[in-house]
């Protein structure tokens, strides 16, 4: 019986994992990752880094963030308390669907895991307070690769929905996309 559902986004690339947790009155246990089971995404990649993040105040705006080739990741984002609003910006060059977003809410009972590719840029809005996500990545923070779009950017038109209570300085610092970017080659 496998653990996972594996199931297509609008966006070519982009997937979501519904994990099948096993409970019972006591509560339950969940895989979080199988090498074996998720091969079909997976690949040749190797999960290197796991990251955890919690997140205060609902309405937070976290993101845009990427790194660029030749250190681009795939993540592997899950929800393991509270709620988010978890989007992705397809930033592939020649892509059908270039800075097309397409967004999922994760949360600690709707047990989804967001499948973020290479070439997309990453961010959430927090829906609750306490908010905490693992992030298991296929490559190692390079801060030198380490760029950023900027979440109120008009050409994203990203549909936050609540009002952004807070974003980081450096997150507010990121500039509007240029009209010469022509995307990233992954």
């Amino acid at each position: 019986m496998s653990r996972f559902i594996i199931e297509d986004t609008s966006i070519e690339g982009l997937q979501i994992i519904q994990r099948q947790p096993i409970g019972d009155d006591r509560g339950y246990l969940e895989r979080l990752f199988c090498t074996d089971e998720l091969a079909a995404i997976i690949g040749i990649r190797n999960i290197v880094q796991i990251n955890h993040t919690m997140t205060s105040k609902a309405g937070t705006v976290r993101g845009m963030h990427y790194q660029q080739p030749p250190h681009a990741e795939m993540k592997l984002v899950s929800c393991v308390c509270g709620e988010v609003f978890d989007v992705a910006v397809d930033l592939r060059e020649d892509s059908p669907t270039f800075l097309r977003w397409h967004a999922e809410v994760l949360s600690e009972s709707n047990h989804k895991t967001f499948v973020i590719p290479e070439g997309f840029a990453h961010g959430f809005q927090t829906f609750t307070e306490n908010c905490k996500l693992l992030y298991l990545h296929t490559a190692a923070y390079e801060p030198k690769a380490e760029a950023g779009l900027n979440a109120l950017d008009d050409q994203l038109s990203v549909k936050w929905p609540l009002s952004i209570t807070e974003r980081s300085l450096r997150d507010q610092q990121h500039a509007m996309l240029a009209p010469e970017f022509s995307g990233l080659s992954v």
